[in-house]
Parts: structure tokens; C-alpha cells; sequence
């Protein structure tokens, strides 16, 4: 079986840049955020149970889920979360596994955001963690799709803390520094990482 590494961190840490990094030296990346888009889509049966709960207005124009009205929608309703979270993590689930057991590279980068809080750990023979403080977190959060505080701070709270997701790295990324200064560091990082996983999973499969 492919040597699994678990990639993790809060809200606004740089799990994608540090993803595609990976992705640039040929590690095949499973995202779970792009299988949570993909289960959803238009004329999916999933989007039409979601249509059916909460109404045409989730939609947006070209028929698609309108992710930020869901989201604005679940942030004031714990009862429409608690829903939505039971018809899809187990749909996410399956696919990322399937997903996972078709891979025949040496290792595999499973992005996961709720790797720890949703105990998937297990399922990993190593967990990198991207790691940045709370404040960087809501500053690059806040940037991004012009999201507000109030969710912000909301969707940290549903994270597990800093110092919990560093007990369980394998591995820790640093990434509080700005990208465009940092870059070639990250590089640097990850290829070191790279070299790293390719003999680890040399070593399992020996």
C-alpha cells in the first residue's frame, strides 16, 4: 500500500501552497476540500438532498451550491450544520479512501484539515503539520474572499488549538513569514521532506 502523509493545519497556515509544492515534484495530492467540491456538484445527487433541506436559493445562478450563502446558513443554524455534516463527511470519507487505495506512487499528500478533529490520524503512517500563530491565521483568513471575523474566529474554534495539532506532527512546517519573501525557503523544505517520505516508503514496502 502507498506510504500515507497526512497534511494538516488551521485555517489560513498555507496547507495549499505547501501542497503544491509538493504537487511540482510529481507527489500525487488527495485534497479534501477538492473532493468536498467534487461530491457537490451540479446534478449530483448529493446537491440535490442539500436543494431539497435548505431551497432553490442555495444555488447560485449557473445551478451550482453557493458556497457562501451554505456557509453564512450553517454559521447561524447548528441544527442545518449538524445536517449537512452527517450527509456528507461520510460521502467525503469513502471517496478520499477510495481515492487513496487506487494510488501506486511511493507515497501519497492526503490534505485534510480536519485530519485530528475527525480522527483520521490512524489512517496515516506520517502527519505534517503546516504551523502558524493564531494572529497570522485571521490576518491571511480575513484576506482571502473577503471573509468576516466573526466566521473566522467561529471556524477556529471548531479546529483543534495550536499546541494539540503540533502533539501530533511527524513533521512542522513554519509558514508565518510572508510567501513572497519565503518561498525559496518552503522549496527548500519540502524537498528535504520529499527525500524524506520517498525513503520512508522505500523502507515499508521493502
Amino acid at each position: 500500500m502507498t506510504y500515507i502523509v497526512g497534511l494538516t493545519g488551521g485555517i489560513g497556515s498555507g496547507k495549499s501552497t505547501i501542497a503544491n509544492l509538493f504537487m511540482a515534484l510529481g507527489v500525487p495530492v488527495i485534497d479534501a476540500d477538492v473532493v468536498a467540491r467534487d461530491i457537490v456538484k451540479k446534478g449530483t445527487l448529493l446537491l440535490a438532498k442539500i436543494v431539497d433541506h435548505f431551497g432553490e436559493q442555495i444555488l447560485s445562478e449557473n445551478g451550482e451550491l453557493n458556497r457562501a450563502k451554505l456557509r453564512e446558513r450553517i454559521f447561524h443554524h447548528a441544527e442545518d450544520k449538524i445536517w449537512l455534516n452527517q450527509l456528507l463527511h461520510p460521502a467525503i470519507r469513502a471517496e478520499m479512501l477510495r481515492q487513496l487505495d487506487r494510488q501506486t506512487s511511493p507515497y501519497v499528500l492526503w490534505v485534510v484539515p480536519l485530519l485530528i478533529e475527525n480522527h483520521l490520524t490512524s489512517l496515516c503512517q506520517r502527519i505534517l503539520v503546516v504551523d502558524v500563530t493564531p494572529e497570522t491565521q485571521i490576518q491571511r483568513a480575513m484576506q482571502r474572499d473577503s471573509n468576516q471575523l466573526e466566521l473566522i474566529q467561529n471556524i477556529m474554534a471548531s479546529q483543534v488549538d495550536r499546541q494539540t495539532r503540533l502533539q501530533f506532527a511527524d513533521d512542522v512546517i513554519h509558514n508565518d513569514a510572508d510567501l513572497t519573501v519565503n518561498l525559496p525557503v518552503l522549496k527548500q523544505k519540502v524537498l528535504e521532506l520529499h527525500q524524506q517520505y520517498l525513503q520512508l516508503a522505500h523502507a515499508q514496502s521493502v
